[in-house]
């Protein structure tokens, strides 16, 4: 959340009234952040030394045919490239060319909704399910979008 709010307060330039930077701010207070952080996370995006965040949306396909989206917010685009390629090479995937599963979903007010589920194998839910874990534990990874049932 420090990160998503960081990013938002860099792009508002530290105006706290700013759309995306008080959506950012109501997200971190609805997971209970505390207020000093919040504003530190404000305090740091909109300071002239902050490194410069970008968000990324890597594309890939999963077990059992599944496409997956993750949404990466980082400092260093190629270090994050890198180190997502290394992991999913640890379980056999790889990232897919932009575009070449993002069709399966939709933008919306929460995030990426599946416009189609695709059923899988009891085997693959685990497999998916270990690799959503392994994903979410790396830093830089804010969210994963899947369209497995």
């Amino acid at each position: 959340m420090a990160r998503l709010i960081a990013v938002e307060s860099k792009k508002a330039g530290g105006d706290v009234s700013a759309p995306g930077l008080r959506a950012a701010i109501d997200a971190a207070r609805a997971v209970n952040m505390p207020k000093d952080n919040i504003d530190r996370a404000v305090a740091k995006g909109s300071s002239a030394e902050t490194a410069a965040l970008e968000s990324i949306l890597y594309e890939m396909y999963g077990p059992g045919g599944t496409a997956i989206l993750i949404d990466i917010l980082t400092d260093s685009r190629n270090r994050t490239a890198a180190e997502i390629r290394h992991l999913l090479s640890k379980t056999g995937y790889e990232l897919a060319t932009p575009g070449s599963a993002a069709w399966a979903f939709t933008k919306g007010p929460d995030g990426y909704e599946a416009q189609m589920t695709v059923e899988i194998s009891e085997e693959d839910g685990g497999k998916l399910e270990t690799l959503m874990e392994m994903l979410d534990e790396h830093d830089d990874v804010q969210e994963v979008y899947t369209n497995a049932a």
